[in-house]
């Protein structure tokens, strides 16, 4: 196992065939159709992507009678092919939600089973409902407050602008500038039916921005009622840093590269 106070070395890497596994000491539960399908304190995270992990299941903390073996299989250039199973409960059925490296190259993996998280309906860590998908332990975010003076703009027009801005920083991100609803121009917002959810931060709702006969679309949005960690950007309104003109203590920014650009 790798130390889980920081990412695994090369030579770690190396070893497993470059997949990284690390303890999680969470107890990490998952329900379907009202069952709890999954429920172990010995659950290993294997990062499948590079920004956070997938929970992987000692089988023995699994309700193997609620798997019907599937005939597909999954290739991993890492991980090996996995042979995939169906979730049944009453009459529901995930399809092939549930999958195993049984004959991985890297033996860590064969006795554990992880699940597609949005085939199931509830996971919790503890006794907290987590959605999206598992928190890296490697994603931090601070939430704070800032006297640097900020403006949005966007064809010429400011959007926002403050001296008393919330500042969230979060592994991976730009930051991002929130702004108290007095400090933004209210009057080109146009809300959205869109919605996000993040394991970090909760839910978010959106808003357009039009300006004349351009709109911009979900280009803006607030977390209502964020996650503890985020708290203090309850209510507040932040534009995408990718798809704005942001000017920052006087000086300013270059859009960022990022999924969200």
């Amino acid at each position: 196992m790798s130390n889980a106070s920081g990412p695994p070395t090369s030579t770690e890497h190396a070893a497993r065939g470059r997949v990284r596994v690390e303890q999680c000491g969470k107890r990490v539960r998952a329900y379907f159709g009202g069952i709890p399908l999954v429920d172990s304190s010995h659950v290993r995270m294997v990062w499948e992507r590079p920004a956070y992990p997938t929970y992987y299941f000692p089988l023995a903390d699994v309700r193997t009678d609620l798997l019907r073996t599937s005939n597909e299989i999954r290739h991993s250039p890492s991980r090996g092919d996995a042979h995939l199973f169906d979730v049944c409960v009453g009459d529901r059925v995930a399809p092939a939600a549930g999958y195993r490296h049984a004959d991985s190259p890297s033996e860590e993996l064969r006795d554990l089973i992880a699940f597609t998280w949005s085939a199931l309906d509830q996971w919790f860590e503890e006794d907290e409902e987590v959605h999206v998908h598992a928190r890296s332990p490697y994603t931090r975010v601070d939430v704070l407050p800032s006297s640097r003076p900020v403006r949005v703009e966007l064809d010429g027009v400011v959007l926002a602008e403050s001296d008393h801005p919330v500042l969230l920083f979060e592994t991976g991100l730009p930051v991002r500038y929130y702004f108290a609803k007095p400090d933004v121009r209210l009057d080109l917002l146009v809300p959205t039916e869109s919605s996000t959810a993040c394991p970090y931060k909760g839910t978010a709702r959106y808003w357009s921005v039009a300006i004349g006969e351009t709109v911009h679309a979900d280009i803006a949005w607030a977390y209502d009622y964020p996650l503890p960690e985020s708290i203090r950007v309850a209510g507040l309104i932040c534009f995408y840093n990718e798809r704005v003109d942001l000017v920052v203590d006087g000086e300013r920014q270059e859009r960022p590269r990022t999924p969200f650009s």
